[in-house]
């Protein structure tokens, strides 16, 4: 029976508790509330950018190995496609790598060391030679002796003890930057190995962490800037291989001695992005011209003239076809990265404006065709 419109069953029951409301001023965060969050998270900003400076070399070192497995990954994929398990293709393109790196040492040390020995000791006969060439005489007359007088002051300084001391203390720590070179070599080499097995499983870890919604895109996004990565890494080669080419055959056809190692250094020297050419076009020059004047002309002239076909035909046609970006993107993204972090900016520049242009074909333009 009902007790004023409630059920008998329900009178002893308690009343439901009742939310204590908050003044909406009191819900509000307060400025030391405010401030005080804004202080942890520039501290935490700050000790984050501390770490990642005092790690750079390791940071460099994981994504220069991330680079390069993604560089290679084309050629595991290959393998699997024969039939090869993924770590069994790993290990082959491994010891493939290893093969072809001691069999290269195993060749080029001992010539690179027999013509610098050579270059070395022919070096203080072709420098007096410098001297008697009409062209040089010409030059220092014009100079007021200028030139002479810097020649001999540089051939008087190598034969006094503390610019020896100097030269010797500069050669150990020439030393000690290559000992450090060749552990970050081991180093990246061993993360590149670690990266190129476990790259599925990497992809997929980042992949669960994309929402559902978002998912497909981002792995069709995903696996086609990886495909740009390894284009390009084979893009660079070609044209370091283009270089070190023409660099021998223009340097044999002037009679310019050690062209062979000349050219296996320009082959190296050009895969440095933006600069390499032009520090090729240098030492060439100076190599030319300690044979003589008319070699040196020819060679400047000839790779001058090199330079601006690698520049605005070679460089756009390969790296378009690589990393499908337009030509003058890849001159100004090149550049833009190496203004901004210098050789490591300058190598993976072209592989981000790919994935930038990417992202903004498949995200961007499609959204403002709805809209």
């Amino acid at each position: 029976m009902a007790l004023d419109g409630i059920p008998r069953g329900r009178l002893d029951e308690a009343p439901p508790p009742i939310a204590p409301q908050l003044h909406p001023a009191a819900r509000r965060p307060t400025l030391f509330g405010i401030g005080l969050r804004v202080t942890l998270g520039i501290l935490t900003a700050l000790v984050l950018a501390s770490i990642i400076v005092s790690l750079r070399g390791v940071v460099f070192s994981v994504f220069a190995a991330l680079f390069l497995a993604l560089g290679l990954n084309p050629l595991v994929r290959a393998l699997r496609r024969a039939g090869l398990p993924r770590l069994r293709a790993v290990g082959v393109i491994g010891v493939a790598v290893a093969v072809l790196v001691a069999g290269v040492l195993s060749l080029m040390v001992p010539f690179v060391v027999a013509q610098a020995t050579a270059f070395l000791q022919a070096l203080p006969d072709t420098v007096r030679g410098l001297a008697d060439e009409e062209w040089f005489q010409g030059v220092d007359a014009l100079t007021g002796g200028a030139v002479s007088d810097v020649l001999r002051t540089a051939g008087e300084a190598l034969t006094r003890p503390d610019v020896l001391t100097g030269i010797a203390g500069g050669v150990v720590n020439v030393g000690a930057g290559i000992a450090g070179f060749f552990s970050s070599v081991i180093l990246i080499a061993i993360l590149t190995l670690y990266f190129l097995a476990g790259l599925p499983r990497i992809k997929r870890g980042f992949y669960a962490l994309v929402p559902a919604s978002r998912r497909r895109t981002t792995i069709m996004l995903t696996e086609r800037i990886a495909d740009s990565v390894g284009k390009y890494l084979s893009g660079m080669v070609v044209l370091a291989l283009l270089n070190a080419v023409f660099s021998f055959v223009l340097l044999t056809v002037t009679g310019v001695p050690f062209a062979a190692l000349i050219s296996v250094a320009a082959f190296f020297v050009t895969l440095i992005p933006l600069i390499g050419t032009i520090l090729t076009t240098i030492v060439m020059t100076l190599a030319a011209l300690l044979d003589s004047l008319v070699a040196g002309i020819v060679v400047l002239v000839a790779m001058l003239i090199y330079m601006q076909l690698e520049a605005y035909v070679l460089t756009p046609r390969v790296m378009s076809k690589a990393v499908q970006v337009p030509g003058p993107w890849v001159l100004i993204a090149a550049t833009a990265g190496g203004s901004l972090l210098g050789l490591p900016g300058a190598l993976v520049a072209i592989p981000v404006a790919a994935a930038c242009l990417l992202l903004v074909n498949q995200l961007i333009v499609p959204l403002r065709q709805v809209q």
